[in-house]
């Protein structure tokens, strides 16, 4: 029997086609997606759900999906689809990752054009009957310090255009190397040096708890007086009610906005404001993109309905089924393994260095470097997947590189990673038990054996009596509970790491606690994919 699949929300008719050229019973509604209820009452039916941004997948929806076995959203972002239940279930959710990336870079490129020569007033001004030529004085772009904070995809779509205008390009993301700077033809600085230059500042980073409010009351203030701001990445990574201010005052000369941090924005701080240019969250909305995404979405959903192939996948690895079976304990580890050294990692990596010992090396390497990189981009981009993330440490410079060897110490096969950074290697290596539950088996040369858990503790100290009372008190105090602990050291009186698996993850009072000791050097919270 051909697969089934639902598409609900509006799609191209070529996608719709594609489904059909390759065999596949397709049901086209748009008007499903926004039925809740209908939706819940047919989904039951189908293989494959094909969405856009109007169809809520939620935990309902996919409990009711009964025979489901993939969700395609056409476009990048996820947030109307409820993963961690889709990932219990079995159902494999894909995205187009980069379809949009052309189109939102060029939004931002007009925004930057509108504010400058404040053309969305003058147009009004002159629709009106007005010809109030003196009153809209606009700044040319030529020479201009563009500052570009995130430099990945589509940040650095935006820094190739904008060099084209003749501006110069500054740019902060913290894994933008000084080598991919050079051949991108910008210059790599530090938040507030980019700050205190730029004339334009433009955002192109994910919504993360490290981006949230990247441009705060603080950091506005830093800014060069006349700077004119413009946002199509993401709502919540600008203080808006204090960019407002600053407007008014006439620090800030200009913003842009395409996204706010609540939508549909129906009311902002930055509304009615002179020379603020918004619209409403456009930076996708071209034809071509919406296009691309439809058809690559429909392409890859039918792969894998058809062959098993996997694409852009979200929660599931891009390997064949009969390689899944043994490998996605060591794809787990592989993805712990980077999750660990990225969220210990504040400064620029240059390179990921993946060692495969025994077993591990005979297995697919490609996926498992996948999902190690993966882990490790995961720290600063929660949307990286296994797909992205390769094309992401290019782009940043990052120099991949992997080692075979052959079996050698007390382990049939074992992963070893090593991150170098300007200033330090960190090395982690693990290995999967019988039991197939990945574990930790090195940090920093020193052996231990770690259980992996969602939330961790990793400290470091000099090897003195006293550690293990003060982690076990403080926590038990505060009422954090430990569910496994674990010990190791280099030397006697040299240096030691402890790593925590607990139950819930520690509050920030109860780490400022543990640091107040000055017992340690390292307290860092870690949170891992629950498996």
């Amino acid at each position: 029997m051909a697969p089934k699949v639902l598409i609900s929300d509006s799609l191209s008719d070529a996608a719709v086609q594609i489904f059909k050229d390759r065999g596949i019973d397709v049901t086209f509604d748009a008007s499903i997606g926004k039925d809740k209820d209908k939706l819940l009452s047919v989904i039951h039916e189908y293989d494959g759900l094909a969405i856009r941004s109007a169809s809520k997948v939620t935990e309902k929806i996919i409990a009711a999906a009964t025979n489901l076995k993939v969700i395609g959203r056409a476009g990048i972002g996820v947030d109307n689809v409820d993963i961690p239940e889709a990932s219990k279930k079995g159902i494999i959710v894909m995205n187009t990752p980069f379809g949009n990336s052309i189109t939102t870079a060029e939004h931002a490129i007009a925004m930057m054009f509108a504010v400058a020569r404040q053309i969305p007033e003058a147009n009004a001004s002159t629709h009106a009957g007005k010809w109030e030529k003196s009153r809209f004085m606009g700044v040319e772009l030529t020479g201009k310090v563009l500052g570009v904070i995130g430099a990945g995809n589509i940040g650095s779509i935006v820094c190739d255009r904008a060099r084209g205008l003749k501006m110069k390009v500054v740019a902060y993301d913290p894994f933008l190397s000084e080598e991919r700077a050079k051949q991108m033809g910008v210059a790599k600085l530090e938040l507030e040096d980019l700050l205190a230059q730029a004339d334009f500042i433009t955002l192109h980073v994910p919504y993360t708890e490290k981006t949230a409010n990247i441009l705060s009351v603080e950091n506005l203030k830093k800014t060069k007086k006349g700077v004119r701001i413009i946002n199509c990445a993401r709502g919540g990574l600008v203080d808006e009610a204090a960019l407002a201010e600053l407007i008014k005052s006439g620090h800030v000369a200009g913003a842009a906005f395409d996204v706010f941090k609540e939508e549909p924005a129906t009311e902002n701080p930055l509304f009615n404001l002179p020379n603020v240019v918004v619209t409403p969250h456009l930076g996708a909305a071209t034809t071509e993109a919406q296009e691309n995404v439809a058809l690559q979405v429909a392409e890859q959903m039918a792969d894998y309905l058809l062959t098993g192939a996997v694409s852009n996948a979200l929660n599931m690895p891009s390997v064949t089924a009969q390689e899944a079976a043994i490998m996605g304990p060591w794809l787990k580890l592989a993805e712990h393994l980077g999750a660990f050294v990225g969220q210990l990692t504040d400064e620029p990596i240059q390179s990921i260095e993946v060692v495969y010992n025994g077993i591990a090396k005979d297995m697919n390497l490609k996926a498992l470097n996948c999902a190690a990189i993966a882990g490790v981009m995961k720290a600063t981009n929660p949307d990286v997947n296994m797909v992205s993330a390769p094309i992401m440490a290019k782009e940043r410079g990052v120099e991949i590189s992997t080692t075979t060897q052959d079996k050698t110490g007390v382990f049939d096969g074992y992963i070893r990673l090593v991150v170098t950074t300007p200033t330090r290697m960190r090395s982690i290596a693990g290995t999967v038990f019988s039991d197939g539950k990945p574990r930790f088996i090195q940090i920093k040369g020193i052996n231990i054996d770690a259980e992996i858990g969602q939330h961790m503790l990793y400290t470091t100290n000099k090897d003195v009596p006293g550690i293990i009372g003060t982690l076990g008190q403080t926590l038990g105090e505060n009422g954090v509970n430990i569910a496994n602990f674990t010990l190791g050291r280099s030397v006697r009186e040299g240096e030691a790491i402890a790593l925590l698996y607990l139950d819930e993850q520690p509050p920030v009072a109860v780490l400022d606690k543990l640091k107040a000791t000055g017992l340690f050097q390292q307290v860092r919270p870690l949170q891992f994919d629950a498996a």
